[in-house]
């Protein structure tokens, strides 16, 4: 069940409780900023080493922005939603001062970044203090969270097993406790992935809902960022944070940001919920389809409804996710291919021969797809799906066994993001404990723009006692 609420003035039991008791404590001032932070960096340097989730932490710049919002306190200044919160961010996401590794070794040489990421902005000027940056598959081109030149990240529910991939460290980092909030990316899952093995909320909003500016690509028209948190008001309050026009993303879409806090008081009321039968009902382990009855049940979702052709979609993505990858790391893959991990330049150079003719039909086909998806919302609010087809493998392992197939761990763990991922729309990522050692995760995808829906639904699971972030073992 979920966790008990934290004493309101304990800097150490506050930093590892939600993160809206933190703003509240440090604006109300029974606690400073500084004290919470300190127990964070404390718990960070103790249980890090066992979770490798992240490769820098910025004590110096967290000291000083935690300084900064007690004094703004002691002299009357209003504070922020976020105040005193500590987050992290997926190595991707610039932090000036810092290299922005991408998860990679060649990006080693690159110059530190000179300007922080505009999400990373966003959530300083909302109060929330940077505290690092988090350990990712190498160049958000993977599942697992295992990365050659870092080391796996791990779960923090069993160390012996994987925290998913790419946003691995952002996983851990939230499912561990070391921070209440942090920030990945989410291509064709990686946000979704770690949400469900480690037993968070993530939040994979619209595509161009959110800026990109200042951060490293894989996918130009697959890519999202977005937030982790272990409350579902948590995850609401971060991303009202991030949401705003940004002149820097010209991929950014002009539809008016919508806050989505406000949303939550309504929980289910009106909400058309169904579940997405098909693809999304076959292969996976009884536990996924466990996650997603009981949700279903609490949500009043007693249609099931299809997607046409999951399957072609799932492919689409995969020809779309190499085509691009490949053109991006064209250069780095003739200079300096051996400074790659081979798994992932054997898949980027596979893409780099891939006929421009497949590539196009593939594109033809997503608008085709976008479009089926859209007549299910004519009807249906949120869609309820497995986030994962099984809870975290262990680290190192590469197969796994489902209806009866043994199916690689790499490119199989993402069978029921992908296609969502393909057509840009919002999801939340509840977690769904159901007294198992390693938890799982069922999406709740909504209509494009309405991120609040997913919200809606995730946090009447939440009330139900049904969706939660269970307590790590470290």
């Amino acid at each position: 069940m979920p966790g008990t609420v934290p004493n309101a003035s304990d800097p150490v039991e506050l930093s590892t409780g939600p993160a809206l008791a933190v703003a509240a404590a440090v604006r109300e001032g029974r606690v400073t900023a500084r004290a919470v932070l300190e127990a964070t960096l404390a718990r960070i340097e103790a249980v890090d080493p066992l979770l490798n989730a992240f490769t820098a932490v910025t004590a110096g710049r967290a000291r000083a922005e935690a300084d900064a919002i007690d004094r703004a306190r002691a002299e009357g200044k209003p504070l922020g939603a976020l105040a005193g919160v500590p987050f992290a961010v997926k190595n991707l996401f610039d932090l000036a001062g810092l290299r922005t590794l991408a998860g990679s070794k060649i990006n080693r040489d690159h110059a530190p970044a000179k300007r922080d990421a505009a999400l990373v902005e966003r959530l300083t000027a909302a109060g929330a203090v940077c505290v690092g940056a988090l350990n990712m598959g190498e160049y958000a081109y993977d599942f697992t969270g295992e990365n050659l030149h870092e080391g796996p990240s791990r779960n923090p529910h069993d160390l012996e097993h994987m925290s998913g991939g790419s946003s691995g460290g952002s996983g851990s980092a939230v499912g561990g406790r070391l921070v209440p909030l942090s920030l990945g990316s989410d291509t064709n899952g990686s946000i979704r992935v770690p949400s469900s093995f480690c037993g968070i909320f993530g939040l994979k909003p619209t595509y161009g809902r959110l800026s990109r500016a200042r951060t490293f690509p894989f996918v130009a028209s697959f890519d999202h960022l977005g937030p982790f948190a272990r409350t579902v008001a948590d995850l609401a309050a971060t991303y009202d944070a991030l949401i705003g026009a940004d002149a820097d993303d010209p991929s950014l879409a002009a539809v008016a940001p919508e806050p989505t806090t406000p949303a939550l008081a309504r929980g289910g009321e009106g909400l058309r919920v169904a579940v997405l039968g098909g693809w999304f009902a076959r292969q996976g382990t009884p536990q996924a389809y466990d996650a997603v009855a009981r949700a279903a049940r609490a949500l009043g979702a007693k249609a099931s409804v299809e997607l046409p052709e999951v399957e072609l979609a799932r492919a689409s993505a995969y020809l779309v996710t190499m085509a691009e990858g490949a053109a991006l790391h064209r250069d780095r893959l003739r200079e300096r291919p051996k400074d790659f991990d081979p798994a992932v330049r054997e898949r980027l150079l596979a893409g780099a021969a891939l006929p421009n003719a497949w590539i196009l039909k593939a594109q033809k086909f997503r608008r085709w797809f976008h479009d089926r998806a859209l007549e299910l919302f004519s009807d249906w609010d949120v869609l309820i799906a497995p986030a994962t087809p099984v809870p975290a493998p262990r680290v190192g392992q590469t197969t796994f066994e489902l209806d009866g197939r043994e199916m690689l761990v790499r490119p199989n763990i993402g069978i029921y993001t992908q296609p969502i991922s393909f057509i840009g729309l919002p999801v939340v990522a509840a977690p769904m404990p159901g007294g198992e050692r390693l938890p799982i995760a069922v999406q709740l995808i909504a209509a494009p723009w309405r991120e609040a829906d997913a919200l809606r639904a995730a946090a009447v699971l939440e009330a139900a006692g049904l969706a939660f972030a269970p307590p790590p073992v470290v």
